[in-house]
């Protein structure tokens, strides 16, 4: 028997098609994803694969019952929270036919739904929906290794829907600054979506690290640098202090988050070319003379890991 995301219903429109690919694309990257991958970051620099499955499996979910004429607050809060449970590859499947039902069920009557900002016609809402689906599927896609080409078509009807609502999208904060563009379809529907299309291994170690850095977790700090890792610390002036070898640098984190109170580092912005990155950072303490510093880090990776930190404050 085929499965229910491969059954199209006679006398769906095209948009429902375009969402029913944009759904099977998304499909099939999740039931790629191995046991040992749900804790590997993806270009959603504060999501890992898990977190991104959850987004996308909520937005599912939700699909149904504001096709079906409900409201958000007649939903409630029931889709909050982590919805993917012990069985996130289930989870997921089981949402997106539930998804793909209510918008077949639906979209020929081309109603209306109520969104957060209010009443949005059914095919608005159906389109967001195909560039979430669309645009997260190739965040998964290269999150765990799989190939990360995308449907021309696909790409072709998001970008044109975009051309509208790229800025409303911007300025909201639901997506980054557009990284270069180059011409290439795909490349540039990822850029003005703020993806950088060459996502990598030093992307996602670059991530890593980051994530490590502001948990304050020595041994996942160190487990994100290479042996022969140098760290340059921004003090004393003028040239800083060079740390050389893991042994070096991990005395240095631990003597910077075990005796500073309440530490906190956020990232403010970052980008990564080559094998090379770049944090814009803020640290922040607590204690009795509370304060912060804000700075940069230009960083070097090789497979993957740090192994080079170099740090510049403000003065």
């Amino acid at each position: 028997m085929d499965s229910p995301l491969a059954q199209p219903r006679t006398g769906t429109t095209d948009l429902a098609a375009l969402y029913r690919r944009s759904v099977q694309w998304w499909a099939a990257q999740v039931a790629a994803v191995t046991d040992d991958q749900w804790g590997q970051p993806t270009p959603c620099t504060e999501w890992s694969v898990r977190d991104l499955v959850n987004h996308v499996v909520g937005e599912d979910l939700w699909t149904s019952p504001l096709m079906g004429g409900r409201t958000i607050a007649e939903v409630g809060d029931r889709l909050d929270g982590d919805l993917l449970g012990e069985h996130p590859r289930r989870a997921a499947a089981s949402a997106a036919v539930e998804a793909l039902a209510g918008v077949d069920g639906a979209l020929p009557s081309h109603g209306t739904v109520q969104l957060s900002y209010g009443e949005e016609s059914m095919d608005e809402y159906v389109r967001q929906l195909m560039a979430d689906h669309l645009v997260h599927g190739w965040d998964l896609a290269v999150a765990i290794g799989r190939e990360r080409s995308l449907d021309p078509e696909l790409v072709t009807e998001v970008a044109a829907w975009f051309d509208a609502t790229e800025e409303a999208y911007r300025s909201g904060g639901a997506i980054g600054a557009r990284t270069r563009l180059t011409g290439d379809p795909q490349g540039d529907l990822l850029a003005r979506f703020g993806r950088d299309a060459a996502w990598g291994p030093v992307h996602a170690g670059f991530a890593r690290f980051n994530a490590a850095f502001g948990s304050g977790d020595v041994d996942a700090i160190m487990a994100c640098m290479t042996e022969d890792c140098v760290f340059e610390s921004t003090g004393p002036a003028p040239d800083g202090e060079r740390h050389e070898g893991a042994a070096a640098v991990r005395a240095v984190w631990e003597q910077l988050f075990g005796q500073t109170p309440d530490p906190r580092f956020s990232e403010e912005e970052s980008f990564v070319t080559g094998d090379r990155a770049v944090l814009r950072w803020r640290f922040d303490w607590g204690g009795e003379s509370p304060g912060h510093v804000r700075g940069v880090d230009a960083m070097r990776l090789r497979d993957g890991l740090v192994c080079e930190k170099l740090s510049y404050v403000k003065g």
